[in-house]
């Protein structure tokens, strides 16, 4: 498979090209404090999901990708570049959006969410 290259289009990518690496773990690379280093995590891409068809004449339905990182530290909204072996590298504004359900009622959350749209 070949890498996306690094200057790919954001409007231009779809579900499919993110479905493709579900399940599978990126590096998230970003939101540095004021003198800081940049904030850098591992994710799984965990769901894609696509909301309906899109606007007459767009390249794409919208759609939404959301990864399971680690609990802490809680990285804040904003723009990430997103690494993968085999998806290659691309810049994605990221929202965290709450800790995941846990699959057995009491136990504690695994992960923190976190979600970039497409429109």
């Amino acid at each position: 498979m070949t890498a996306v290259p690094d200057d790919r289009s954001l409007q231009t990518l779809t579900a499919e090209d993110f479905r493709a690496h579900q399940g599978t773990r990126f590096r998230l690379t970003g939101g540095s404090p004021p003198g800081g280093s940049p904030a850098c995590v591992e994710a799984e891409l965990a769901e894609v999901s696509e909301h309906g068809a899109g606007a007459p004449g767009a390249v794409r339905a919208p759609f939404t990708v959301l990864f399971h990182g680690p609990l802490e530290p809680v990285m804040p909204q904003g723009i990430y570049r997103l690494e993968h072996e085999q998806f290659g590298t691309v810049e994605l504004f990221i929202v965290p959006v709450g800790p995941d359900e846990p699959r057995v009622p009491g136990q504690a959350s695994a992960a923190m969410r976190y979600e970039a749209v497409f429109g």
